[in-house]
């Protein structure tokens, strides 16, 4: 059987080589070799096809004879090369594949086996043969696939520098990769030398690098959202409430700025922290009046109605944290004279509703102590009978008990240097007036010192219809030359030859040239329940010496407010950040104190400094 059986082989191969494939298809079977049998279908197929190439049929016997020169040889005469090279590639011998398409003149298919090269070295795992081939057939994409996969940072940085800026996708795909890996300069390279701001300034947002963030958008204003909107939440989820609420607005998010400030509000309230709260609607009522400025017709209005109410608030926070402090500090840094004046405004100011925290039995008792003290008894009984209908913290229910006892012993009447002066029309006014704080005669609104709540010696007054805050600030400004003559007329020059002298009379003025602003002051009619204000005109306007004028000056949609000093030597200080107005003592005191404005908390020593006078 043995020597049969070589004699079948033999007669295969032979009959097979000579293309006479029934004899040699009788000879496999004998053989039971099934490959060969396959390969004469595949020949027979192939020439009921229209296939008569005997080369390239002899050349598939000597491929699946092991014959591959021959073949290779047999494969070029007959002009398929490509076969050739398909039979060196499936053997992966690339270099003989290679000397085949060069003599062929078809480099064109050279990247195809190089690419075929580079799979092959991936796959018998030597990564590093393989991405070298990637880089040489210029498929950049697997190359960096394997470099991010094996950590090869220093390959992919010598890469991006290499790559022209034409070529985006690859220097994108490699600053993700460069990203994945941590090497975030890198990726910002990569970034900048394809010209891409957004995937820059998307990864200065991911790795919190806010300030390179701001620096790239710079006079970019469509960009200002994509920094700020996650800078705000960046802030938020690290308990930076405030600079979120800052941030929100700056990006143009005014419902979320609303949003936060609403809460940081609500949550200072419920802390007792009526500072932080008073602070929190200050900056709401300027970010409404910002809106506002952009608004028109009815939302509008509503924009400055929610500004008043927000500022209101934000007033009566700001009292009741001093009178809240007193009552729970062992000590206070408020004279009796300021807390009387605080507690007195709150109880005015309030009327019949108080802000969610605000206790009107704690305001109260704060005046009902001060009256005391301060030998306002009238008043303090009338605290004292009010607190009778409130619920009382427990720990005052001895001591108000025993005070509002006590207090019937003291004379029912107040000190009258305790007595609100008009400084319009000179009219004493009861401790408390439950029409507001405004004279009973004139109807005269008062203004506050923002600090001790004393009364200043300012009278409000309006323009003439037909006068603009710029050209009403401008007549101010202007020295009238009446003012002029007014201090030149104090003087008496005397000649006697030898010496002159100049003597300061003390002359009462004449009618002719008497305050214009004066005698407008005292337009009124007495006991009126309708207030008329001050009306001044261009003349009245320039006869003022600026120094006793005070102008608020509000953005728009608001009108400048103006005051006129009746006391000159009252020395007044206006913020200038939010027109709050002081005693120029006083807040020079709390300034020192904290560093900041007391009620605006704006930080004098950074920006641009409050001035005791609003004018230059």
């Amino acid at each position: 059987l043995p020597f049969f059986s070589c004699c079948f082989f033999f007669l295969f191969f032979f009959f097979f080589q000579g293309l006479d494939f029934d004899i040699a298809r009788k000879a496999s079977i004998r053989t039971r070799d099934l490959r060969f049998l396959e390969l004469i279908n595949n020949i027979e197929e192939r020439k009921k096809k229209g296939e008569h190439d005997s080369k390239v049929f002899l050349a598939d016997v000597y491929t699946s004879q092991g014959r591959f020169a021959e073949a290779a040889r047999l494969y070029e005469e007959a002009h398929q090369e490509t076969k050739a090279v398909e039979m060196y590639t499936d053997l992966r011998l690339f270099d003989k594949a290679k000397e085949i398409l060069k003599r062929a003149k078809k480099e064109s298919n050279l990247k195809q086996i190089l690419h075929q090269e580079a799979e092959w070295h991936q796959s018998s795992n030597d990564p590093k043969a393989a991405c070298e081939m990637y880089l040489t057939v210029g498929d950049y994409s697997k190359a960096i696939e394997l470099m991010g996969h094996h950590n090869w940072i220093d390959q992919l940085v010598q890469l991006v520098r290499e790559l022209n800026q034409g070529q985006t996708k690859e220097l994108g795909h490699a600053a993700g990769m460069l990203r994945k890996l941590g090497q975030y300069n890198s990726a910002v390279e990569a970034y900048r030398k394809m010209n891409d701001v957004e995937s820059q300034l998307q990864l200065y947002i991911e790795i919190g690098q806010w300030q390179d963030a701001f620096g790239l958008v710079g006079d970019r204003p469509e960009l200002k959202e994509k920094v700020y909107v996650p800078y705000a939440r960046w802030l938020a989820e690290n308990d930076r409430f405030e600079e979120a609420q800052k941030a929100y607005y700056e990006a143009g998010k005014e419902d979320e700025a609303v949003r936060v400030l609403t809460q940081l509000t609500e949550n200072a309230v419920k802390e007792s922290r009526f500072s932080d709260a008073a602070y929190y609607y200050y900056l709401l009522s300027s970010q409404h009046l910002e809106m506002a400025e952009h608004a028109e017709g009815s939302e509008q209005n509503l924009l400055l109605a929610k500004f008043k109410d927000f500022r209101s608030r934000a007033e009566m926070y700001h009292v009741f944290d001093a009178l809240h402090h007193y009552l729970m500090d062992p000590f206070t840094q408020n004279l009796p004279e300021a807390l009387f004046n605080m507690a007195r405004y709150l109880c005015v100011i309030s009327g019949d509703s108080l802000p969610r925290g605000i206790s009107r039995a704690k305001t109260l008792i704060v005046l009902a102590k001060q009256s005391r003290q301060l030998r306002a008894f009238r008043l303090a009984r009338l605290c004292y009978e009010k607190l009778q209908a409130l619920i009382i913290p427990s720990h005052f229910v001895d001591t108000v008990e025993m005070e509002s006892m006590t207090i019937r012993c003291k004379p029912f009447n107040d000190a009258e240097e305790l007595l609100p002066l008009c400084f319009r029309c000179s009219t004493t006014n009861p401790l408390l007036n439950t029409q507001g704080h405004k004279c009973v005669n004139c109807q005269q609104p008062f203004v506050f010192d923002s600090a001790s709540y004393d009364i200043l010696p300012l009278v409000e007054f309006v323009l003439e219809d037909d006068i603009s805050d710029n050209e009403a600030v401008r007549l101010i400004e202007t020295e009238s030359q009446v003012s002029r003559r007014k201090n030149l007329s104090k003087w008496q020059e005397t000649d006697m030859g030898k010496v002159q002298s100049l003597k300061l009379t003390e002359d009462t003025p004449d009618e002719d040239d008497e305050d214009p602003f004066t005698q407008r002051l005292m337009a009124h009619e007495q006991g009126s329940s309708e207030f008329v204000p001050v009306r001044v005109n261009r003349e009245t306007l320039q006869s003022m010496q600026k120094s006793d004028v005070i102008v608020r000056r509000w953005p728009a949609p608001l009108r400048y407010q103006y005051f006129r000093s009746v006391m000159p030597d009252s020395n007044l200080t206006l913020c200038q950040h939010c027109n709050q107005l002081f005693h120029s003592d006083e807040y020079v005191l709390r300034v020192l104190e904290k560093g900041f404005c007391p009620f605006c908390r704006h930080d004098v020593n950074t920006s641009q400094p409050v001035r005791t006078s609003n004018w230059p």
